[in-house]
């Protein structure tokens, strides 16, 4: 392999020579072998944007030469588009503040931008990392920026258009099954009649709130930290740098994002990544209610309740044969533990800010972006591969309401508690229905009793 050598303050590094990236990214690379996990590309790409439109903002302020400006637009645009994802290797587990990534993007971004005006990349000149990609910005500032701006946009774009399309599913099947009488449950034993719409109406009920927790959070993920470097005072920037690359971002996105009200808040706290995990995690408890529900009620087929039939996406079982298992649901539910796992760790991550800077923002932003995007193909998939093709099995529903001992509840009103729960105990040593045993025992005439018993499933 061909190498190249590249500086930077702690002297010269052998670097490989097809890659973009410099020295400090060497570095990195070689200090931080610890887990194989890389931060997403929608973070990545995030970061590429705050550094396009703050070359555009530097260029138009006269703080940059327009020719090294508008190299840097071109090759920050190139690694948003993508082109460069194979340069961001990064372990996770680096320094805290993002210091190595932020130098990763800085140093793949100034080495395209001389290739762009040279025809030689690498190098500081004509373009510097840090004088000129990261000028005005500090990894202090930018890294917190680019969570707030990945994860914003991944919510938007991604997790609640999932969840929508969720709620539009269960919707329809509530009201596909407002007829379909059922047996309602409670402690896992038989309750009382409701039908199989309005239990569909309360998972609906479910996600609908689900979108709304997911949306209050937009507000506080729209304030960005970029303007505050290194501790929040904007030490080397200009005082109209992050208004204005903020409003270019919000142009990009369609996304209206705001410098932060106080950058102190912004770089030592992670306090809104925390919320919004907390939502996520919400959302994944619900999606278990959800899918442990549906399983159950299509559990069987013969010897389940098997009240709905899902959908047969693939065989169950290795060994036996005909065996269709309720994949998606148990995916979901896999899904969403790791939701709720990430949680803790962005807890304890977001406990990190002592004094004025969080330094546990790469495993912050891992969790989070993985979290929302996990949550997005889950929710997905349990609208398209399995509410969309449940079924009601009717006759399985009204043999399960007939069977139930809680049919005696109705009667309570005309016989009284002790003499129904007599006729409940009666019924269940037999085997026989309430019905039957009330028709026996002639405790109301048969067109009192059926009038009573019909009520309860309406």
């Amino acid at each position: 392999m061909r190498y190249r050598e590249e500086t930077d303050a702690m002297g010269s590094v052998k670097v490989p020579a097809d890659v973009y990236y410099g020295a400090q990214t060497q570095r990195a690379l070689d200090n931080f072998n610890i887990s194989g996990l890389f931060l997403p590309s929608e973070f990545l790409h995030g970061l590429a944007l705050i550094k396009r439109y703050a070359a555009e903002v530097n260029g138009s302020l006269g703080l940059l030469e327009a020719q090294a400006a508008e190299a840097i637009v071109q090759a920050a645009g190139e690694t948003i588009d993508g082109r460069f994802d194979d340069q961001f290797n990064l372990d996770v587990f680096q320094t805290g503040s993002g210091t190595s990534t932020n130098m990763n993007l800085n140093e793949v971004i100034a080495a395209r931008a001389n290739e762009i005006i040279s025809g030689q990349k690498g190098g500081k000149s004509p373009v510097h990392p840090n004088d000129h990609v990261n000028l005005g910005q500090s990894s202090n500032d930018v890294i917190p920026t680019a969570i707030h701006i990945a994860a914003r946009i991944a919510l938007e774009k991604s997790l609640v258009p999932a969840l929508k399309q969720l709620e539009k599913s269960l919707n329809q099947k509530t009201i596909q099954f407002e007829k379909v009488a059922k047996i309602g449950r409670t402690h896992l034993q038989d309750a009382v009649p409701i039908t199989l719409g309005q239990e569909f109406s309360g998972f609906a009920r479910q996600v609908s709130l689900g979108i709304a927790r997911v949306e209050a959070v937009y507000e506080r993920l729209s304030e960005l930290a970029l303007g505050g470097t290194a501790v929040g005072t904007g030490l080397n920037t200009h005082p109209d740098f992050a208004a204005k690359v903020i409003d270019l971002i919000s142009r990009h996105t369609g996304i209206k994002f705001q410098e932060a009200q106080n950058h102190f808040e912004a770089q030592a706290a992670q306090d809104t990544g925390v919320e919004t995990s907390g939502a996520l995690k919400t959302i994944a408890v619900s999606l278990i209610n959800i899918a442990n529900d549906i399983r159950w009620l299509g559990s069987g087929p013969r010897a389940g309740l098997g009240e709905i039939r899902l959908p047969a996406l693939q065989p169950g079982s290795s060994i036996m044969p005909g065996k269709v298992n309720p994949v998606i649901c148990e995916a979901v539910i896999q899904a969403a533990y790791q939701v709720m796992g990430n949680d803790t760790t962005i807890t304890l991550a977001g406990q990190n800010g002592n004094f004025q800077l969080n330094t546990a923002l790469p495993l912050l932003a891992y969790n989070l972006l993985q979290s929302i995007s996990i949550l997005a193909k889950a929710t997905q998939a349990l609208a398209i591969k399995c509410i969309d093709g449940i079924k009601a099995d009717e006759k399985k529903c009204a043999a399960n309401i007939e069977k139930s001992l809680a049919m005696v509840t109705p009667l309570v009103p005309h016989i009284g508690y002790d003499r129904a729960a007599a006729i409940a105990h009666k019924a269940y040593e037999s085997g026989q229905t309430i019905r039957e045993i009330a028709l026996q025992e002639k405790l109301l005439p048969p067109e009192k009793l059926d009038e009573i018993l019909g009520e309860s499933l309406s």
